[in-house]
């Protein structure tokens, strides 16, 4: 994606020196748009746990870029099997409920463990991190070119009228590497030529809908509107949303997904209007091993602060002002399960499937036991 005339991706190697990382600082945007250097372990722990970067697959390749580092950052004398097991809980530790992070961290993990060779080590860390990054942004591609089928297929049937699409949180370009998973289809479709018009869930409490979706959408020209993230029910019974689309951090075989707070919400109200309801998800989001979503999927529940305070620019100066009473305590869930029954399809890389494990597993037999 451009940022002006310029194409950037979310994470990349610094071209001058091998050893540094470089992200879009997300908590920036829309204000200012900041690159920000990790050199180290412990700096990309902070970016991923203090969501300087975010969304399941950027998580999961900034979490293989971690590895990258923790070879480079390691006295050659000293290194062991266990330290590189130690650094790899450390990473995932940040983020529990994406297992893109997981995946990625363990996949590095799993070449370092290969040959004790410093040198081989750092090749091999560097080499699988790259090739998740590409794999990542080709995956997303593909999931724009199957969900932009869909949007095309209610563009025909109101005969070439506004498909009005629905999203929630930001699981757009800057979720991913490039692309995005519930916006890919919405880029393929609008570069397309199809009309379409996207409701932004403005997605408390870090507004990352207002503060990114739109952000994006507004950067590729695509039509959309902010709006409060209790409106979307009301939209759905008045015929004002043709479909929704959003993402997931974590999707098990059986086809629950859990994604940011407020999805299951969109979800129960679709289904309420005869409204569908797509999930976009690179296979690398699945969790082969979990069955219930509701019960098996760890919830993150971060910082009350994030519902307390908010951020907006006056001016040239970002402000950030305190909303709550003093005494009143909060509690911040990251996110929510959808269970299966309420999906329509989920959007994949391979193609688009039912939320069971027998569609799932027709698309990925490879995962069958």
């Amino acid at each position: 994606m451009k940022v002006g005339d310029i194409k950037f991706q979310t994470i990349w190697i610094k071209p001058e020196n091998p050893s540094v990382i470089q992200i879009i600082d997300q908590r920036k945007l829309p204000f200012k748009f900041v690159i920000e250097d990790i050199a180290s372990v412990e700096e990309m722990f902070i970016a991923i746990k203090d969501m300087h970067l975010r969304g399941a697959p950027l998580i999961g390749a900034a979490g293989a870029f971690g590895m990258y580092l923790a070879v480079i950052e390691k006295d050659t004398k000293t290194k062991t099997s266990e330290y590189y097991q130690e650094v790899a809980q450390y990473l995932v530790s940040s983020r529990p409920t994406a297992v893109n992070l997981e995946y990625s961290v363990n996949r590095i993990l799993s070449r370092l463990l290969e040959t004790k060779d410093h040198d081989r080590q750092k090749r091999a860390a560097l080499t699988e991190a790259l090739a998740i990054v590409g794999e990542e942004l080709e995956n997303c591609r593909r999931i724009g070119e199957y969900g932009q089928n869909l949007i095309q297929q209610i563009s025909q049937t109101k005969n070439g009228e506004t498909v009005n699409i629905l999203t929630h949180c930001n699981a757009g370009w800057l979720a991913c590497i490039d692309y995005g998973t519930a916006t890919s289809p919405i880029y393929f479709a609008h570069d397309k030529g199809i009309k379409l018009h996207v409701w932004v869930d403005e997605t408390r409490p870090r507004n990352q809908g207002a503060r990114l979706t739109a952000w994006e959408l507004g950067q590729h020209g695509v039509p959309h509107t902010v709006i409060a993230d209790n409106t979307g029910g009301h939209l759905m019974q008045h015929g004002m949303v043709d479909m929704v689309i959003v993402g997931s951090d974590r999707t098990t075989v059986t086809g629950d997904v859990a994604n940011k707070i407020g999805t299951y919400l969109k979800a129960l109200a679709a289904k309420d209007n005869n409204v569908p309801f797509y999930v976009a998800l690179p296979s690398s989001t699945f969790d082969w091993n979990l069955t219930d979503g509701v019960n098996q999927i760890p919830v993150e529940e971060r910082d009350a602060s994030e519902i307390r305070f908010v951020e907006g620019i006056e001016g040239a100066s970002v402000k950030i002002v305190d909303t709550l009473p003093k005494n009143s305590p909060a509690l911040n869930l990251g996110f929510d399960v959808t269970p299966a029954r309420l999906i329509t399809g989920l959007i994949t890389e391979r193609g688009i499937c039912k939320a069971s494990r027998e569609s799932i597993l027709t698309l990925f037999p490879e995962k069958k036991v």
